[in-house]
């Protein structure tokens, strides 16, 4: 462990990096998009956890065929190890349709169940020579190649870039869209709402009758060709389509709160307690 390192090189430096994937559905898009990825394989290990339901079983049959054809191919394309657990708990809403994913009501039972699904993930598959940790989710079918190497340059403790969605506008010309709006900067207005609460409520964002005002990272992003990609801000809260954690930073307690945590949970809860162990947390608004 003395000799482990976190560097902005993590390539040259021959780091290993953990990708987690909480996964309830598989698309091959996400697949061939890890695939791509140009950081090492060799140095990249997958770790999954997958419900136990009908659609997680078809999900767990589909990866289990996608990991055997690339860890029977071609050498550099194989991953240097990959673990799938399933969840030993019922998932709290039966089904993955984005309506009812979002709806208010299913939020803190369903953000509780993902926390644990998480930690699950982490404290089995994090080992003593991991350096990195990327929490990537399984609906995230297009990246930067170097997505690894982009976010490790900046050598921060938690980053996570901007998320956004591929849609056809009005005109039915591609265009793009914020798809997550849980990295944010505080504001005093939720801080107010806070206090208000029960310990046991959260609050949460991207709902009208909540109206926290807390700086969406997804509302600050320049979607211009000339846009200043390296642009970097600090912020409160995170969102984990695209997470990328120092290892260390989850060794020293850092793990998502399936319970209301200073009133924020996974994600978000994940942030907040590392900012209370020390640890900062980035956002760069303008790459995606």
């Amino acid at each position: 462990m003395n000799n482990l390192t976190t560097t902005p090189d993590p390539v040259s430096n021959q780091e290993n990096v953990l990708i987690l994937t909480p996964l309830a559905r598989f698309y091959q898009g996400y697949w061939d998009n890890l695939l791509a990825l140009s950081y090492p394989h060799s140095l990249i290990s997958l770790g999954f956890v997958t419900p136990k339901t009908r659609e997680g079983n078809a999900a767990t049959a589909a990866l289990q065929a996608a990991i055997a054809k690339t860890q029977n191919g071609p050498e550099e394309k194989r991953f240097a190890s990959i673990s799938i657990l399933r969840q030993d708990f019922d998932p709290p809403i039966s089904s993955q349709d984005g309506a009812e994913r979002h709806k208010k009501e299913n939020q803190k039972a369903r953000r509780s169940a993902m926390s644990r699904a998480r930690n699950s993930l982490l404290f089995t598959t994090i080992g003593p020579y991991t350096s990195w940790v990327l929490w990537l989710d399984a609906d995230i079918v297009e990246s930067h190649p170097s997505l690894i190497q982009d976010l490790a340059a900046y050598d921060k403790p938690v980053i996570v870039p901007n998320c956004f969605q591929r849609y056809k506008n009005d005109k039915g010309q591609w265009d793009v869209r914020p798809y997550d709006y849980n990295s944010w900067q505080d504001s005093q207005t939720a801080a107010d709402l806070a206090k208000k609460m029960e310990p046991d409520d959260i609050l949460l964002e991207g709902y009208a009758d909540i109206a926290t005002y807390r700086t969406l990272m997804a509302k600050l992003a320049d979607t211009s060709e000339g846009r200043d990609k390296k642009s970097i801000i600090p912020l409160d809260g995170v969102g984990g389509t695209a997470l990328l954690v120092k290892a260390e930073v989850h060794r020293d307690g850092a793990m998502f709160p399936p319970f209301a945590f200073y009133h924020l949970m996974e994600t978000e809860g994940f942030a907040k307690m590392a900012r209370r162990l020390g640890w900062s947390c980035w956002g760069l608004p303008n790459y995606f």
